[in-house]
This record gives structure tokens, C-alpha cells and sequence, in this order.
């Protein structure tokens, strides 16, 4: 049977979220139960870690970032990324758009379950609102949430006297969002309009 201070030092590492030390307790635990005879007992516990240990392992994998590397070549000008930390409980919401983003949360969390029933995942949104409103934070936030890059549509770099050559850019920026998956913001979009 584990020890009073095995089991504190068991709960302790598991309420400070210490992993490593959480399974070196266990370990110990399985390791005293096998000198004290209890083969089985010892054997299911190092089953357990270790199945925990991988479940762990994979779950970090998945919320660790996209590797990202800076867009290069002629994306670099059009596109600057980054990682935001926010989340939506940083941010002071009205409960209706609070409801409508986490939706979209939802859905992009939820995308294999629906292709699995033909239906998409909602993936562009329209924010709209005066300098200062919350758009742009919310489209970190909802970076932060999903744990994808954030990549800006640098307008300056996009926009030429050209029309052609301002399409061809556009093309470049919509390839690159085929390819990679992230939150990407065309901010102050109403300007490309303006500069046609």
C-alpha cells in the first residue's frame, strides 16, 4: 500500500501539473508495491504510466503550435505572422458575438465530425466595426483559441497602381491560405476597394 507521503507528494504534483514528477511518484508507487510482493498491482500501475505518458505526449503535440517559418519570397511582403496568446476571456464581449465566436470555436474544433456529414466548418468571418471596436484582438483571440498562426494581409505591400499585378499578389495570398492552415486577416479590407 503507498505510503501517507507518496500520496501527498502524488496529489501534490498532479495539482501543480508537474507531469514529470507525478509519474516519478507512480513509478516509486508501482515499484513499492512490487517489493512488497504485489507482481500484478505493479505491472497494471507501470501499464497505466505509461499509457498516460503517451497520452500526454500526444495531447502536447496537438496543442503545440503549426511550426511556422516566415513567409519568404514575394509572400514576405504581403504576409506577416505571429502567434497570439489571447483568448476570448481576455476580452470584454457583448454575450451575442461572445456566442457567435465561440461557434466558429466549435466548429473548427469539431471540423472532422462534420466533413463526416458533408458539412464545412465555418471559415470566414466578417468583422465589422469602428477603429478601436475589438476586430482585430478577436481575430487573435480566436488564433489563440485554436492554436494556429495568425497571418496579416500587410495591405501596403498588396496594393499597386497595377491592377494586374495587384491580382497576381492576391492570388499569391489565397494560395498561400489553401496551403496553410491559420487565421488569416485582411485588416482594413475596405481599403482594397478604395485603391481599385
Amino acid at each position: 500500500m503507498a505510503t501517507a507521503k507518496q500520496l501527498r507528494a502524488l496529489l501534490k504534483s498532479y495539482a501543480e501539473e508537474e507531469s514529470d514528477r507525478f509519474y516519478s511518484v507512480a513509478m516509486q508507487l508501482a515499484a513499492h508495491e512490487a517489493r512488497l510482493g504485489h507482481g500484478k498491482l505493479a505491472r497494471d500501475l507501470r501499464a497505466l504510466i505509461d499509457e498516460a505518458r503517451a497520452r500526454g505526449a500526444a495531447a502536447k503535440r496537438r496543442r503545440s503550435p503549426v511550426p511556422l517559418a516566415a513567409p519568404r519570397g514575394d509572400l514576405a511582403g504581403l504576409l506577416s505572422a505571429s502567434y497570439p496568446d489571447e483568448r476570448l476571456e481576455d476580452m470584454i464581449l457583448p454575450k451575442e458575438v461572445e456566442r457567435k465566436l465561440r461557434r466558429v470555436l466549435r466548429e473548427q474544433r469539431q471540423q472532422a465530425k462534420l466533413l463526416t456529414h458533408a458539412l464545412p466548418p465555418r471559415a470566414k468571418l466578417l468583422l465589422v466595426g469602428p477603429p478601436g471596436s475589438g476586430k482585430t484582438m478577436s481575430t487573435r483571440a480566436l488564433a489563440g483559441e485554436l492554436r494556429l498562426p495568425l497571418f496579416t494581409i500587410l495591405l501596403d505591400g498588396l496594393i499597386t497602381k497595377f491592377m494586374g499585378e495587384t491580382a497576381a499578389k492576391l492570388r499569391l495570398v489565397f494560395d498561400a491560405i489553401r496551403e496553410t492552415r491559420g487565421v488569416y486577416l485582411f485588416d482594413e479590407f475596405d481599403a482594397i476597394g478604395g485603391q481599385l
